[in-house]
């Protein structure tokens, strides 16, 4: 399901947002797919600085994960890497990154925010949800199987209450998580192919998520 129309006027940008700690080929599969179906111009990485979401869990420094989302990205001409959220001090808040992004481009650009399914339910918990709707459309990446019924009345439900402009887009069955991998070195299995060979050779040198 999805309301995209194909516009001439405005070029289209899609944000990826998150932790990236660390960042891995789900990531990176679900912001090509989405650049692809959606006809963006390109994907910007947006590490997060200090998410309100992730209170109470320690964060690796966001320089190492700024460093890993720069070398995932860069084999990619359409992606990029910002530190927009990472400068900025007290809560990372999504509204104040969308709207520096709007000031930046300006209106010649459309952004369109990538966030999983599961997010996109809960999206009316985020800070200052109304004005963000008004700011920006986001895009719900799911993976084939996912059943879809309660995404799609709550995309119903979004654009009758808010006027905006929303998607769904299944990308390749990754089952990859961040999660999954920190405690995978932890345990010192191999994390080959759930990562980028530069990706894992950081992740070693610089002895990330041991104890």
């Amino acid at each position: 399901m999805s309301t995209f129309q194909s516009s001439e006027e405005r070029i289209r940008y899609a944000i990826m947002g998150g932790t990236f700690d660390p960042i891995h080929f789900g990531h990176l599969a679900a912001a090509e797919t989405v650049r692809e179906k959606l006809n963006c111009q390109k994907v910007i990485f947006i590490p997060s600085g200090n998410p309100p979401h992730k209170k109470g869990r320690v964060l690796t420094d966001s320089i190492h994960r700024y460093t890993m989302t720069v070398l995932a990205a860069n084999s990619n001409p359409y992606f990029e890497v910002s530190n927009i959220e990472m400068n900025r001090n007290g809560y990372s808040y999504t509204l104040d990154t969308i709207k520096e992004l709007n000031k930046y481009y300006g209106k010649k650009v459309e952004l369109l925010f990538i966030t999983g399914a599961d997010a996109l339910l809960e999206i009316e918990t985020w800070h200052k949800v109304d004005e963000l709707l008004r700011l920006c459309s986001f895009v719900a990446v799911t993976r084939p199987g996912y059943d879809k019924s309660k995404l799609e009345q709550k995309l119903l439900y979004l654009q009758s209450k808010y006027n905006v402009e929303l998607h769904i887009v299944d990308v390749p069955g990754l089952n990859i998580s961040s999660t999954d991998i920190r405690k995978r070195v932890r345990e010192g299995a191999s994390i080959r192919y759930l990562v980028s060979d530069a990706v894992e050779q950081y992740v070693f040198k610089y002895e990330l998520y041991r104890e």
